[in-house]
């Protein structure tokens, strides 16, 4: 934009300064989010758990600065030196034997520390993807269909990835290794004078601040990539979901090359972090091979006076050797961590969405009486600007069936939607035997209203699951019973797997009409009171389709049934019929009633008609 042009050096140097912050808050509201996993109130069992992890991690650091201590007593010993007599005559062989005895005791307390803590790391991670996994459920259907799948999968994966290692990392190696720092910086001034302790500290200062500055650098270089590797991969599933799509339109080389587009944004961004992690390393490697340099020249002259002895010079080498090895580290775990909090952040910011419908606080569940539906003058528009239904009333008696039908864009389809509650009407309201369904648990709501809609999609597994979702517990007799209602059992059984028989990815393995009828059945062992059908014979042939009609006229017999239609030849035996035009009910009555009117419902009818003629 023009006002890009304009902005003064400053200002972009407080912009970024703002956006630093920012991902300081971040990342600190992160940790705050994840501190309750690790020290739940009601879990005792984890915190003892943590408070033993944490008391091996501190006898494994404590072992470990005295491990040199040993080292220099066997040096000393063998060079006959006269220092050596705190060892109480001890061998050469024994203090050998308790070096690494104490090396042993080292890496044994770290790794009961990682055994204890294990079953804490792994019940956070399960119980933060747990809730993630639920609160996607409960965001609205406006946000899933606004995001893409491939997107938000990689944000869960990576935000659930990030948990464990920075549960792993920020309390098992940024902590431990400041205390380390700190024990040997104690030692190296007890033992020796406060120059050996500044050249140490003037080294890790150094070491530390090119490490985080590099690294928030490189961290903005990783962002890129995530973002590029986001894109590819939403290309990626994308194409595979609409694989049918690619090929009627052979268009597989157009899919390649677009991926690839995607990957090569990915390989520049790749090219470029890796590039700095080169240069990070070396200058980590610079200023620790000069503070290294520096304390081993002080101890050699110290050697040569006299003043240590040749296991002072190796003890001294020991404890750099034993500092260096942890902040090597230190620029892997700090842009791990870093890293990780960004990935957790996009996993918190997705936790803190809010879902557009919420039940209110203490709402009764919903209880159906009759099935009585009632549209009174509802208004909605999927945006604020355009309006979809504009006042519409109607009545759905308990028990009665109802037909809505109208061109496409009429507002049919809308209608169902905020009958199930996918989204709130801006006005008016819609009651089920005189409840306002914004009073009542959606849990309840849902549980009462069987959909079978327009495209059913299947889960990819067999015949018998996806029958069975309709209800939680059913028997093989009630999933037997709901496909021969839905016409569909015989079909199952002629299969060589039968009812076991995988549906495929979405059930593209089936038909149209066999998944619809699968889909039917489903919704039949469901059993609820009041049935939405959403175009629900759409993909079924004449001779189907008029079978499934009759299956579902058996299974609306004490129902309330709400029926969305575009042929009308389907609906022709309802109760009563609705025609909607642009966002309003402009007839109601019988099919007889409404074609003796000759009016909008009467000339659909001819023409539907007029196109089957044309099409015998």
């Amino acid at each position: 934009m023009a006002s890009d042009t304009t902005v003064s050096p400053d200002g972009a140097d407080e912009s970024a300064e703002e956006i630093a912050r920012e991902e300081r808050r971040s990342g600190l509201r992160t940790i705050r989010r994840v501190g309750p996993y690790l020290w739940p109130d009601d879990q005792p069992w984890v915190k003892r758990r943590v408070l033993i992890a944490l008391g091996f991690l501190i006898f494994a650091k404590i072992i470990a600065v005295t491990v040199p201590l040993f080292y220099k007593a066997a040096v000393d010993y063998l060079s006959n030196d006269p220092s050596a007599a705190w060892t109480l005559g001890a061998g050469a062989v024994a203090l050998t034997l308790a070096y690494g005895l104490a090396r042993l005791m080292n890496v044994g307390f770290q790794q009961l520390r990682d055994a204890v803590f294990a079953r804490v790391g792994q019940r956070a991670l399960r119980a933060l993807a747990r809730e993630t996994f639920a609160h996607i459920h409960r965001l609205s259907l406006r946000y899933h269909i606004t995001r893409r799948t491939g997107g938000l999968s990689r944000i869960i994966e990576r935000g659930v990835k990030g948990v464990e290692f920075l549960l792993r990392f920020l309390l098992f190696s940024i902590g431990p290794l400041v205390l380390e720092l700190v024990l040997i910086g104690i030692v190296l001034f007890w033992l020796f004078d406060i120059w050996y302790l500044v050249v140490v500290a003037v080294t890790i200062a150094l070491y530390v601040t090119f490490t985080f500055k590099v690294t928030e650098w490189r961290v903005k270089l990783r962002r890129e990539m995530n973002t590029q590797d986001t894109d590819a991969n939403q290309k990626a599933i994308d194409s595979l979901l609409n694989f049918e799509t690619v090929k009627y339109f052979n268009a597989e080389r157009r899919e390649a090359q677009r991926y690839d587009r995607a990957m090569q944004g990915y390989e520049e961004a790749a090219v470029k972090t890796a590039t700095s992690l080169a240069m990070l390393n070396f200058g980590q490697s610079l200023i620790i091979t000069g503070g290294l340099v520096a304390v081993m020249v002080m101890a050699a002259i110290g050697v040569e006076r006299g003043a240590l002895t040749v296991g002072d010079f190796v003890m001294v080498n020991a404890y750099m050797i034993q500092i260096t090895m942890p902040l090597n580290f230190l620029g892997t775990v700090y842009r791990e961590i870093r890293q990780s909090l960004v990935d957790m952040g996009e996993m918190f910011d997705l936790l803190e969405q809010p879902a557009e419908v919420q039940d209110k606080p203490g709402a009764p569940a919903l209880e159906v009486s009759g099935g009585r539906v009632e549209f009174d003058r509802i208004r909605f528009g999927y945006d604020p600007t355009r309006p979809i239904l504009r006042g519409v009333s109607l009545e759905v008696g308990a028990g009665e069936s109802v037909a809505l039908v109208g061109p496409s864009g009429s507002g049919k389809s809308t209608i169902g939607r905020l009958l199930f509650r996918f989204y709130d009407v801006s006005g008016g309201a819609i009651r089920i035997d005189g409840q306002d369904l914004r009073e009542v648990t959606q849990e309840s709501l849902h549980a009462a209203i069987g959909v079978v809609p327009q495209d059913t999609v299947l889960f990819n597994d067999t015949i018998r699951y996806n029958i069975a979702y309709g209800r939680d517990g059913a028997t093989e007799d009630e999933i037997v019973a709901a496909a021969k209602s839905a016409q569909i059992h015989d079909f199952i059984l002629s299969l060589p797997e039968g009812y076991d028989t995988e549906v495929g990815e979405r059930g593209l393995k089936l038909s149209g009409g066999e998944k619809q009828r699968v889909g039917i059945a489903r919704t039949l062992l469901k059993n609820p009171p009041i049935l939405l059908l959403d175009e629900a014979t759409s993909a079924l042939d004449t001779e189907t389709e008029q079978g499934i009609q009759e299956a579902l006229a058996r299974a609306a017999e004490g129902r309330t049934v709400l029926t969305i239609a575009h042929r009308l030849s389907t609906i022709a035996d309802a109760d009563r019929i609705v025609v909607l035009e642009a966002g309003e009910v402009v007839e109601t009555g019988t099919h007889d009633d409404l074609l003796a009117r000759g009016g909008r419902y009467a000339g659909l009818w001819a023409r539907q008609a007029a196109e089957r003629d044309d099409a015998a």
